[in-house]
């Protein structure tokens, strides 16, 4: 009686180690691949699924997006100027069988040919473009890449470089010429407000040469602007021309009024007549 319970914990055991090594489960975003024998059989979907424990082998392959890394690159530009360019990419298996015959580890061969494609593509472009043309490599990047993946089954969705390292001499360089870039256009600008502030002004003169009056109404305004600051002494330009003019005019009337009526008035005197410390010209 012993020996018969002996046999039948046995087989019971037996049977529980079976059903251990038949039993498999497929989660919802894997599809399991069996070889029996060496062949390949048809593609298991996700559930729980039962094979020939020692016969199948079976493989469960993700369908899920992976995201991986490229590490930094020295690369050299088609302009020789040497960066160090890190990218990251993302797969997914599209075909399960052709990912496990047709490529012995999908994640690194596609760690590997994407570090060749992005040398290979950035050493293509010069410095300038790839800093601003990003987009135009990240996708001749991915159309290379899904070229040689879809043998293996799988599909590059999305390229995007990383980071671009350059060197310390290159970012300077760069910083001079940023700077001397906005000296320029400061350049230009200033004299763009010039010319039009030379336009304003001859306007200005060309109505105030119509109506003498909004010459003094200015000055007037200007004096007002100059008050407010309590300066001791103010320094105001004058029309001299006219004033000189007028104060001529003046004194050869009192001249004139002095000598009497039928006095003659004595003709001007060339040169420059000093009054008051003010010169004259007669």
């Amino acid at each position: 009686m012993n020996t018969f319970g002996f046999v039948l914990l046995a087989l019971f055991a037996v049977v529980l180690l079976g059903l251990f090594l038949a039993v498999r489960i497929v989660k919802q975003y894997e599809q399991g691949v069996v070889l029996r024998l060496g062949r390949v059989q048809r593609p298991r979907d996700p559930g729980l699924r039962i094979i020939i424990p020692v016969v199948d082998v079976m493989h469960r392959i993700s369908r899920r997006i992976v995201t991986m890394p490229i590490q930094s690159q020295g690369i050299i530009t088609r302009d020789n100027v040497s960066v160090d360019v890190s990218a990251v990419a993302y797969f997914r298996v599209v075909d399960a069988v052709k990912s496990v015959v047709a490529i012995e580890n999908v994640r690194a061969a596609i760690d590997q040919i994407a570090q060749t494609t992005l040398r290979k593509v950035v050493g293509q472009h010069t410095l300038d473009e790839t800093l601003s043309e990003t987009d135009r490599i990240n996708l001749d990047i991915r159309e290379i890449l899904d070229v040689t993946t879809v043998e293996w089954g799988v599909e590059v969705t999305l390229v995007e470089l990383k980071d671009i390292q350059l060197p310390e001499t290159m970012k300077r360089a760069m910083a001079r010429q940023a700077e001397a870039e906005r000296e320029k256009r400061a350049k230009i600008i200033n004299a763009e407000g010039e010319s039009l502030a030379a336009a304003a002004l001859g306007d200005a003169s060309d109505i105030m040469m119509e109506h003498p009056l909004a010459l003094q109404l200015r000055n007037l305004q200007s004096l007002v602007e100059i008050g407010v600051d309590k300066n001791t002494t103010v320094v105001f330009p004058a029309p001299i021309m006219t004033t000189i003019a007028e104060l001529g005019a003046f004194i050869a009337r009192e001249e004139s009024a002095a000598s009497g009526p039928g006095t003659a008035v004595p003709a001007p005197r060339r040169g420059v007549e000093k009054s008051n410390g003010v010169g004259v010209s007669a």
